[in-house]
């Protein structure tokens, strides 16, 4: 197999966001322990940071029992599960990120502080998940970058929800062929990382066949809601998100994907310095806004 070529594939204003993660969050990551980890997840986070846009009310609250941030807005609601491999990442590390979608939605954003692995094993963090989703009456559109794209994946199987947008999900797709061994040495995410956090949340042993875990491995994909799934070209996971839309659509199902072009894991922390994220960017708000 012929490696990318990401030099070509990945262009000159992305590859900056790259190297300024990487100073920040070294590549070998998950091989410090997990409070440094978080440490530097956290502070990766922060040089990013792009604060909250003007006019934007904020309160810390409990829904469901779960620690929750809510960005107020109109009565629709998009409720967010942060990324972050369900072993780093906070209220804290997207708040950015939410703040924007309330802004430029005008809906209520829900961010869910889920409980985190290893300390947490699943199902925590879909527990939390499905907690929230079910104590939020009403209209709820559902969000999620990584691994939070896996629990919003995993929570409209179990709750009927308005829609679901998935940003470089991880749905526990086959690693042993496509995305996976073809960006198995992607900038940002690896192969190598995938495997680590696929046994995090188990004690190290990965189940097999369950759908709260791995939603591509459910028997069925009927009764879902509508949804757009966005991948990173550049990333082990980006057949998850054609194959997931692919079930959807087989089962007569409303599904979107977006593949967008020489970008990377993580791609949204890149919103404003790389045009092709500020325009992804753009894509998602529209799709939420849709689906709202």
């Amino acid at each position: 197999m012929t490696a990318p070529d990401y030099e070509t594939l990945i262009d000159a204003e992305t590859w900056a966001f790259i190297r300024a993660t990487e100073a920040a969050y070294p590549a070998d990551a998950v091989a410090l322990t997990l409070a440094q980890q978080r440490a530097v997840y956290d502070a990766m986070c922060a040089v990013f940071y792009a604060g909250r846009p003007a006019g934007v009310r904020v309160r810390d609250t409990m829904i469901g029992g779960v620690s929750c941030r809510e960005y107020a807005g109109s009565h629709r609601t998009v409720v967010y599960f942060h990324g972050g491999g369900f072993v780093v990442g906070s209220l804290n590390s997207h708040d950015d990120v939410c703040a924007e979608f309330a802004a430029q939605t005008g809906f209520t954003v829900i961010s869910v502080d889920y409980r985190l692995s290893p300390e947490h094993q699943h199902p925590a963090a879909y527990d939390d998940a499905l907690a929230v989703v079910r104590a939020i009456p009403g209209h709820v559109v559902l969000v999620g970058d990584s691994a939070g794209a896996n629990l919003a994946a995993a929570v409209t199987a179990t709750v009927p929800v308005a829609g679901q947008v998935l940003i470089y999900p991880g749905l526990g797709g086959d690693r042993s062929k496509g995305s996976y061994l073809t960006h198995a040495h992607a900038p940002m995410l690896t192969l190598a990382d995938v495997d680590f956090y696929a046994g995090i949340r188990h004690g190290g042993v990965e189940p097999v066949g369950d759908a709260k875990v791995a939603p591509l491995q459910a028997t069925h994909f009927t009764g879902l809601p509508p949804t757009v799934a966005f991948s990173a070209e550049c990333d082990p996971l980006a057949d998850d998100a054609r194959n997931y839309v692919a079930q959807i659509r087989a089962a007569g199902g409303q599904a979107t994907w977006v593949n967008e072009p020489g970008l990377v894991h993580g791609y949204l922390r890149a919103r404003h310095s790389v045009p092709r994220a500020k325009a992804s960017f753009a894509r998602i708000i529209d799709a939420i806004t849709q689906l709202g």
